[in-house]
């Protein structure tokens, strides 16, 4: 395999995160609101998803620039029909060491263990709450925690490496930071809090709704005392904070109060096949017209060197510094997160 080296650049391209479909059984307040997304919504079509072949060869040709790291989203990944197989494909590849999938759980009780067989190392789990009355509010569908408890024990049960995620959102769900951090200190899985963002356009997002890291760890820290811990990689975006009287770690992703956009390695490529540098960006770079429209490898190569080697991005930053933001971005139903 040729490795490429990206010039005068200082951060890999060690993390792609792919999103292989735009539907999901929630549609949760943070990314899929009932206003826009209702049951009329009408999602792509199957033949605009890019296939497992044409997957398969986007990763390939990642890899050669050092991608080591395959996250699987959506929507909700395990609706694709036959994930299994494509985990199975992708972990295959020589240089990837590490295959997610981000997922709400549910579908996790029948289909962890061939996940695992396939290949599939983690899970990240979002779970905005352990208490059903406000996690129905957040879920937007009235579902109870207990099918996503449910696909936790599964993923457990197979083996699979498990983080759980937790968006905090101001006067929806910041009682639960509490519950929440006491309930998964004692299974052990590590938790992540994340700053509620302003991802897409529709999510209700300014600055009076963020919970910053530094309110969470506090209120943590009072009840169940924490210490600092080392990041595991470079561009890693959570702080890790380790319980003092056990092994169990939380997390917290601060891209509003503590923005990372300097030492980011991440590149994500949506459903039907549209590539973008950052979460929040405006538009993409359509690579599934560079793969049906018969390029080569190498043009595709060419062209990603240029994508990577210009990337300017620094909305979080810019966000920081009082900088005018982006009117219209991506949704994170389309990109994943």
């Amino acid at each position: 395999m040729v490795n490429y080296v990206l010039d005068k650049y200082d951060r890999p391209m060690k993390d792609l995160r792919i999103s292989v479909i735009d539907q999901c059984n929630f549609r949760c307040t943070y990314c899929m609101p009932k206003e826009i997304f209702g049951d009329d919504y009408q999602f792509m079509p199957a033949q605009e998803l890019l296939s497992f072949d044409e997957l398969e060869r986007m990763v390939k040709i990642f890899a050669q620039f050092g991608t080591e790291k395959i996250r699987l989203t959506g929507g909700e990944p395990l609706m694709r029909k036959n994930l299994d197989e494509l985990i199975r494909r992708l972990s295959a590849i020589d240089g990837i060491k590490d295959i997610a999938v981000t997922t709400n759980a549910v579908f996790l009780v029948k289909q962890a263990k061939k996940l695992k067989a396939a290949g599939l190392n983690r899970v990240n789990i979002s779970l905005d709450a352990i208490e059903d009355e406000v996690f129905k509010q957040t879920n937007g569908r009235g579902i109870k925690t207990s099918p996503v408890i449910k696909g936790i024990e599964a993923a457990r049960e197979a083996g699979l490496n498990i983080k759980i995620n937790m968006v905090v959102k101001k006067g929806m769900n910041e009682s639960q930071i509490l519950p929440m951090a006491r309930y998964f200190k004692e299974t052990g899985d590590t938790l992540r809090f994340i700053e509620f963002m302003d991802v897409g356009n529709h999510n209700g997002w300014n600055m009076d709704t963020v919970i910053s890291k530094k309110e969470i760890i506090r209120q943590i820290h009072e009840e169940l005392p924490l210490e600092p811990l080392d990041a595991n990689y470079y561009g890693e975006v959570a702080s890790r904070y380790k319980y003092k009287d056990g092994n169990s770690e939380i997390g917290v992703i601060s891209s509003v109060t503590d923005a990372f956009c300097s030492t980011c390695t991440r590149i994500r490529l949506s459903a039907d096949g549209k590539l973008f540098t950052c979460l929040f960006a405006t538009e993409g770079y359509d690579l599934k017209e560079m793969i049906r429209s018969n390029q080569t490898d190498h043009e595709i190569i060419l062209q990603l060197i240029k994508i990577w080697t210009k990337r300017d991005d620094r909305y979080s930053d810019e966000r920081a510094e009082g900088k005018p933001q982006k009117k219209e971005k991506i949704e994170m139903s389309y990109i994943g997160g």
